[in-house]
């Protein structure tokens, strides 16, 4: 109450001031109280709240309203320097209306199989991992939401290091949203002059990574192509934690 009291007081109604005197009597307190709990000292959780704040606020803001709970506490106590509990910046985010961007993958079906396509075999069979960088990437599409709002997102990742090294995203599931995620990969790894030849592309079934143009720019790169098994949902879904957080942030402008 002493709270919503401090926040109201200088509001008014045409050319009145709300004042403490008026909230306090329709709150159902003595005004006296009001005072009184002004004039006792903070307390040290008090105190400290009000140090985190606007540093949780500043962090929240420069990392593209991204951050979540779990991400701003590993930030405060790993980048800040700022030794504080989680459940303290969880609550303090809760007051002040923080939160992170959320995935949101089952809303939306984004594998469209494409039954009836011939489609390269198998060569992964659910081993995801790799020897090296550049030996495997893994490819899908999913549906994340963003400060902006929901987009299709498609993205590679690279099963060694574990890392999105392509990605687009749009609001619609466009045909081209998938070679753009792969040009771009390709495009980066190029450019710090990795070695491509020994790489195998993994998807699902998905229409998108079975089309024509598809295969052609993996040809065109010397590419090796595998599908998975199934089609209905993302085979390589045991990377899905991998994905997760760094998806999302990516697509903030991360």
């Amino acid at each position: 109450m002493i709270r919503f009291i401090d926040e109201h007081k200088d509001r008014r109604s045409g050319t009145l001031r709300w004042g403490i005197e008026p909230i306090a009597i329709q709150l159902g307190i003595a005004p006296s109280t009001y005072y009184a709990a002004k004039s006792r000292p903070l307390s040290a959780r008090a105190v400290r709240d009000a140090e985190l704040r606007p540093i949780i606020a500043r962090v929240h803001a420069e990392n593209y309203v991204a951050y979540g709970a779990d991400k701003m506490w590993d930030h405060l106590n790993n980048v800040e320097g700022i030794s504080v509990a989680r459940c303290t910046v969880e609550r303090l985010m809760r007051d002040m209306g923080l939160s992170g961007v959320r995935r949101g993958r089952a809303w939306v079906k984004t594998t469209i199989t494409g039954d009836g396509v011939e489609r390269p075999t198998d060569l992964v069979e659910r081993n995801f991992t790799a020897p090296a960088p550049n030996r495997l990437w893994l490819a899908d599409l999913t549906y994340v939401k963003t400060h902006a709002g929901w987009v299709y997102v498609a993205f590679i990742i690279d099963a060694f290091s574990r890392m999105v090294i392509g990605w687009q995203a749009s609001r619609s599931l466009r045909s081209d949203l998938a070679i753009d995620a792969l040009e771009m990969a390709v495009h980066n790894r190029r450019r710090a002059g990795a070695d491509l030849s020994q790489l195998t592309h993994h998807s699902d079934r998905g229409v998108q990574y079975l089309s024509v143009r598809y295969s052609q720019r993996l040809d065109d790169n010397a590419i090796v192509a595998s599908v998975g098994s199934k089609g209905d949902s993302y085979d390589c879904e045991e990377n899905g934690g991998v994905v997760g957080s760094g998806l999302t942030l990516a697509t903030t402008g991360r």
